[in-house]
């Protein structure tokens, strides 16, 4: 069968359930009966692709709204009022391309080249250290320049521990019940991965990671005593990260009394003006394109604290929209984790719940920042904030989850992935 042939076969089939009789479910329904259908057309979740597209599509429009204005700004007095949304469009259209690229990968390869991954995400982690090699910005060194876009290393990182973490649980399963043999090895990997970070700085990542790899550990049978062991020392050390750093404790401190003459113009300036926005919006919001905060009041309005703008453009309704299209996301992905599992592939479910953990927490994370329930972490809101590297990687993890779906409606009709 041609290539071509294979692709409208996909497409042909896009949102259609099996009818075999199997202990799963697929998009909430039961699938009872026999579907006479060839295995070629099995498809994969179209929902789970409009929604993708919806909130790429939002955030190009608002990524184009919060930053038509800076030019404005004489830091950006040589930009055109389209350079970000062009550049944001451009790592748009390279992530679609390395999606689809991504899709045609089979989860048994993904698997086989886990290892791999890791090790060179630590390779590019290391490089990005090197003075001429890795960019600094705002006294972070984190990016590495690739000509026409940014590449961040630490995002690579993220979907790099995804699949090692879920590779060390399938390999390591006779043994998840004992300490040292299971966990400490795993633990080990991640603290170096969290040094790195860590040396960039960059917290917000780290964090991110952390909570990945917890997932799929308690997620692959961990013994739940071992990952409350795990869990302690986990929130002991960030606690003591914070403690025993001077601009982290005043981020914390700054979050606790924003308005405050000490912080106000300092380290709470970003989360006094994000919260104003908010209050601005009210419920149905000032319209598109209507945002006060944006011009020169809130820093980095098209990256961290572009839920903010949301908030103020389109009011709560805004807000709640999206978190509604995150909420409906993650757990489609969770979902067709667990129906992997059911289908006994533990590395594909593995991989899926922890893309929806990764892509759940950092939303969490960056909605709880501009509303002002937690400190200033410096994650931007996956699909919609500009971050060209961070874009590819949220599209190529989705991709990937949706060969996995792919691969699964295969099983059910019989066929092989």
């Amino acid at each position: 069968m041609t290539a071509a042939a294979r692709l409208s076969g996909w497409f042909s089939g896009l949102g259609k359930v099996a009818s075999d009789a199997l202990p799963v479910r697929l998009g909430g329904q039961s699938l009872p009966g026999t579907l006479a259908k060839p295995v070629g057309m099995a498809g994969f979740d179209k929902a789970l692709v409009w929604v993708t597209v919806a909130l790429m599509m939002w955030g190009l429009i608002m990524v184009y709204s919060a930053t038509i204005a800076m030019p404005d700004n004489p830091k950006f007095a040589r930009y055109a009022q389209t350079h970000f949304v062009t550049r944001h469009f451009f790592s748009l259209a390279v992530a679609f391309v390395m999606a689809v690229l991504a899709f045609q990968v089979p989860v048994a390869t993904w698997e086989k080249l886990a290892p791999w991954l890791f090790v060179g995400s630590l390779v590019l982690l290391v490089l990005v250290l090197v003075p001429f090699i890795g960019k600094g910005v705002n006294g972070a060194r984190r990016w590495i320049s690739l000509g026409l876009m940014n590449f961040q290393p630490s995002e690579l990182a993220k979907f790099a521990v995804l699949l090692y973490a879920s590779d060390y649980m399938v390999r390591k399963m006779e043994v998840k019940e004992r300490f040292f043999r299971a966990v400490l090895p795993m633990a080990t990997a991640v603290a170096l991965v969290g040094v790195l970070l860590l040396a960039e700085p960059d917290m917000g990542a780290f964090m991110v990671i952390s909570v990945i790899a917890m997932g799929i550990l308690f997620l692959g049978g961990v013994n739940a005593r071992m990952f409350f062991v795990i869990a302690t020392v986990v929130v002991v050390a960030f606690t003591l990260m914070v403690m025993l750093s001077e601009w982290r404790r005043e981020r914390i401190f700054a979050y606790l009394d924003p308005w405050s003459e000490k912080y106000a113009l300092g380290k709470g300036y970003q989360l006094s003006h994000s919260l104003i926005a908010f209050g601005r919006g009210e419920i149905f919001g000032v319209g598109l394109g209507g945002s006060i905060e944006k011009l020169h009041w809130l820093p980095e309005a098209h990256t961290d604290f572009l839920m903010a703008v949301i908030g103020e453009e389109f009011g709560l309704v805004g807000v709640l929209l999206v978190i509604a299209l995150f909420l409906w996301m993650t757990r489609r992905i969770m979902n067709i984790g667990r129906q992997s599992i059911a289908l006994d592939r533990l590395f594909a479910g593995l991989v899926a719940q922890g893309v929806g953990i990764w892509l759940g927490f950092q939303t969490f994370i960056n909605i709880g920042v501009n509303l002002g329930a937690l400190p200033t972490k410096g994650l931007t809101l996956p699909l919609m904030s500009y971050g060209g590297s961070a874009i590819v990687m949220n599209l190529i993890s989705l991709a990937v989850v949706l060969r996995i779906d792919y691969e699964n409606r295969i099983l059910m009709r019989g066929g092989r992935p």
